[in-house]
């Protein structure tokens, strides 16, 4: 069975910075990145639908995280599943820093310090773990619009994952997310 790709694959007008694609994100936080409208107040974060004009790449990184963590291998369709790869390596990350018995006030702090961390490797970057499939930002100012919408990328995601983290309303974790902090998807880790 294959990995899931992205839904964004044939998105028209993409911008691209090298092979990455900048997509358009349903977002607060201040970037680049094109914005999405709000949801209307019958849909929420968990139950959008990839269909719903709102549907971003975020949501779609969350759904197919636990699937596609199974999965060594990784065939590249396009620059919107470079977005997925970079989603679900920072969930990751982000997942071995939530301890099992954190309350979600504790579990905040320590996500939102990854989220915010300003000095974190971008492709072409010696730090990145896979800039064998991602091409380098060919200019500093496409470097620095790339850190941007990254930082507003895991910003958006680090609070999206813990709602549905903490989405039973316990102040627990999840255990069903946290089952997925020792796996490395392709073998890698941000």
């Amino acid at each position: 069975m294959p990995a899931y790709h992205s839904v964004f694959l044939d998105e028209p007008n993409q911008h691209l910075i090298g092979n990455f694609a900048l997509l358009p994100l349903r977002t607060r936080t201040r970037g680049p990145a094109q914005q999405l409208p709000p949801l209307s107040g019958d849909i929420t974060d968990l139950t959008i639908d990839a269909s719903h004009e709102s549907y971003d790449p975020l949501d779609e990184i969350l759904s197919l995280f636990r699937a596609n963590t199974f999965f060594r291998n990784f065939e590249i369709k396009g620059p919107a599943d470079r977005v997925l790869i970079y989603g679900i390596l920072f969930v990751s990350e982000v997942l071995g820093k939530i301890k099992p018995g954190a309350g979600r006030r504790d579990a905040e702090k320590a996500v939102m310090n990854i989220a915010l961390d300003t000095n974190f490797a971008i492709p072409g970057d010696a730090a990145f773990p896979l800039n064998q499939a991602f091409e380098p930002p060919p200019d500093r100012n496409s470097a620095e619009t790339m850190r941007q919408y990254l930082m507003q990328v895991r910003q958006e995601l680090a609070t999206r994952l813990l709602n549905r983290v903490y989405a039973d309303g316990t102040n627990t974790p999840s255990k069903w997310w946290l089952s997925f902090t020792k796996r490395k998807f392709m073998g890698k880790a941000l």
